[in-house]
């Protein structure tokens, strides 16, 4: 009988994470960036945009974004159309993909192939890549009231790029703020799914390219370096939403032999593949990579699901069933690799502080006494701490599926 995969769906059901090592900085430094002020200008930097209703949001970016794209580059022969692929709009902290951010995608291309015919949209596929067209990115990223990424968030950040390959430059940015109401921040199946988490170059490179640039800068090498290998990795995560499992193993194998393939949303596609194919052992080999990347990189987050308001895992097995697995290659890759361990939990913001900080101990310290069960060796080489709401990712208090990176548990590696 081939496994369940567990399903992060959403129910409100407790969820924590293991993570190697808090997602560094954050789009709190990735702001957009405003022309710099000539020498001796008292001049204040402009106002951000309003906050506007989130389909009209969406239109005022691609506006802005559109009508402001200087074509041709500099240096560069006219043209009659350009070619623009999309490369998936992603959460701006998670780098996840969602409901929102697809449907973005698709009104995007809508509005270039309806009402500006000099782009020529076509798939974003390694054969596209290769002609060095022009690259649509997005971030869609949930801000406070001052905009920035932290504390409870109440209106969401719309930043749209416009990247030439050709000249490796931006050519034009769009930017908006949108309310909350009517944006669907479900997590794709791929992102939904994914058993492990951490901070990835090629989102990283991604995510600042598109956030606190402007118009005419260098694309982030981070990115431009990946984006052949990106190309692969969205037709796989094409395939596995659409329950193509064997389709989508081929094309993340194909994505890790690149020479940039070697990234963190591969190993979870060819794990999450083998276990939808049945193929166990396969997909625990894989988790052990998966591992392995989050030691190597100082950071790693694994997904758990908790009973609400309890230090126990759910007992639903289509979610829990793989968890002993995975505490277990945790605790022997960690073991030997002889590392040293902070455990720290976290919550979302729904319920009162105190709690969530008592709770997010008492959940880190749970996760840290199933390790030193299956390694009795990490005994003396854990430590385990609580921090409660005070460092969400997300911070929507929807407590679904959207926000589940909210109540993880990071592990950082120390020193022993």
């Amino acid at each position: 009988m081939t496994p369940t995969m567990p399903i992060f769906g959403l129910v409100r059901i407790g969820c924590v994470a293991l993570g190697i090592a808090l997602l560094a900085g954050g789009c709190d430094s990735l702001q957009e960036k405003p022309a710099s002020p000539v020498a001796g200008s008292t001049a204040t930097p402009p106002a951000p945009p309003p906050v506007q209703p989130y389909d009209k949001a969406v239109l005022s970016a691609a506006t802005a974004l559109f009508n402001n794209a200087h074509l041709p580059p500099p240096g560069a022969p006219a043209q009659t159309r350009y070619t623009v692929v999309i490369d998936p709009l992603i959460d701006g902290m998670t780098g996840a993909q969602s409901v929102a951010t697809q449907s973005m995608g698709a009104r995007l291309t809508k509005m270039m192939r309806d009402d500006y015919p000099q782009f020529d949209v076509q798939t974003f596929s390694a054969a596209n890549v290769a002609k060095s067209p022009l690259v649509l990115i997005g971030t869609f990223t949930g801000v406070n009231a001052e905009r920035k990424t932290a504390g409870a968030r109440e209106a969401y950040r719309i930043c749209l790029a416009l990247a030439d390959l050709r000249t490796g430059k931006l050519v034009s940015k769009g930017l908006a703020f949108a309310l909350p109401e009517g944006v669907d921040p479900t997590p794709l199946a791929f992102f939904r799914d994914a058993p492990a988490w951490s901070e990835d170059p090629a989102t990283e490179g991604y995510i600042k390219t598109c956030q606190g640039t402007k118009a005419g800068d260098p694309i982030n090498p981070l990115y431009i370096d990946r984006i052949m290998t990106a190309s692969l990795v969205a037709e796989a995560i094409d395939a596995y939403d659409a329950g193509r499992y064997q389709e989508a193993l081929d094309l993340y194998n194909s994505a890790l032999s690149s020479p940039s393939g070697k990234q963190l949303r591969v190993l979870n596609g060819i794990y999450l593949a083998n276990w939808k194919l049945g193929r166990q052992p396969h997909a625990e080999a894989a988790f052990g990579k998966i591992v392995d990347y989050g030691l190597d990189h100082q950071r790693l987050a694994v997904k758990f699901l908790f009973r609400p308001g309890s230090t126990a895992f759910v007992q639903d097995p289509r979610l829990s069933g793989p968890y002993p697995v995975w505490l277990k290659t945790i605790a022997r890759q960690t073991a030997g690799g002889g590392k040293c361990l902070e455990v720290t939990g976290h919550t979302s913001p729904t319920g009162p502080e105190p709690l969530n900080e008592r709770l997010s101990l008492l959940r880190a310290e749970y996760v840290k006494s199933r390790l030193e069960g299956a390694s009795p060796a990490l005994a003396k080489r854990m430590i385990a701490n609580g921090v409660g709401s005070r460092q969400t990712m997300v911070g929507t208090g929807r407590d679904d599926a959207s926000d589940a990176l909210d109540r993880r548990v990071e592990f950082k590696v120390i020193g022993c």
